[in-house]
């Protein structure tokens, strides 16, 4: 966790440098492509801070009145992500239509257009370390926040395409129509970005692929049970949640069937960081012969 809120700090630092080379960039040049890359930049800040504050929450330990912890509280934040980018969008497009009907000349600036073109890099870089290392840590908010990055990575090269092809054409009216797509963009991103922090407030199951290597283990491991069966899963942030019922012979003694749950724990933790699980044992009489096979 400590290094999760070292990147988040770290998102702050670089957001607002970010933004300050943009609206250089905008001032320079007069560009409303650049003022809307610069007002994403701004929407990045919020977002930064937002993620921070989040995974401080989040890593707060679990107490009487959240027993399972505050692991879900990146997802808020992931939520804050996207309304922002939401409202940055329609704030570009708000621009882009006035503009429209006011036209303006282009200072193609060589410093300008430098600034933006060094606000790119670093995000680059930096959305690159955020989403190696928010997926690495299990952290919504860092992916989020890594994954708004990338858009704007993408806008911030097509404004510049964007310019040089309005100053090579004499078109001016081009920088409004990449402005215009650039908002597309964003909102774009911010759905996407939304779908996947509502997913996690909605308990959504783990990935397929996890799924499969927790159903694995616990047909290797419960060795002796007769089967399992009802298997739910669920996300909370870094945290999974595992639970399912296990069927051992009517017979077997309370402290058999304690060891097969013990080493049937241990090997999903093994395999899965930040696990909770929760195993019932049922007599033979409650076998379903549909579950999980035990061999």
């Amino acid at each position: 966790m400590e290094q999760s809120l070292r990147l988040a700090a770290g998102s702050v630092v670089v957001s607002v440098v970010v933004l300050g080379l943009k609206y250089l960039a905008y001032r320079l040049t007069g560009s409303i492509a650049l003022y809307s890359d610069a007002l994403e930049s701004l929407v990045n800040v919020s977002t930064a801070i937002a993620a921070l504050i989040a995974l401080k929450v989040s890593a707060r330990p679990a107490d009487a009145a959240h027993p399972y912890g505050y692991a879900k509280a990146e997802y808020f934040s992931a939520v804050i992500v996207g309304v922002l980018i939401v409202v940055a969008a329609l704030s570009i497009f708000r621009e882009v239509y006035f503009a429209w009907q006011e036209p303006h000349a282009l200072d193609p600036s060589p410093s300008g257009l430098g600034a933006n073109a060094l606000a790119g890099v670093l995000n680059a870089a930096w959305c690159w370390v955020l989403i190696r290392q928010g997926r690495r840590l299990r952290s919504p908010a860092l992916v989020a926040d890594g994954k708004h990055l990338l858009t704007d990575v993408v806008s911030s090269g097509a404004v510049l395409a964007g310019i040089a092809l309005a100053m090579v054409s004499g078109y001016e009216k081009a920088d409004l129509v990449l402005a215009a797509l650039v908002a597309v963009n964003i909102l774009w991103s911010g759905y996407g970005v939304l779908k996947e922090s509502i997913g996690g407030l909605m308990d959504q199951a783990v990935p397929s692929d996890i799924l499969a290597r927790i159903r694995m283990r616990i047909a290797e491991e419960a060795v002796g049970a007769i089967e399992a069966h009802d298997l739910r899963t669920r996300q909370a942030g870094r945290l999974t949640f595992v639970d399912f019922h296990l069927v051992v012979p009517g017979e077997m003694p309370v402290s058999e069937a304690h060891a097969i749950c013990d080493r049937i724990e241990e090997a999903l933790r093994r395999d899965v960081h930040d696990l909770f699980v929760n195993i019932h044992v049922e007599p033979e009489a409650k076998a379903k012969h549909a579950g999980i096979p035990v061999l």
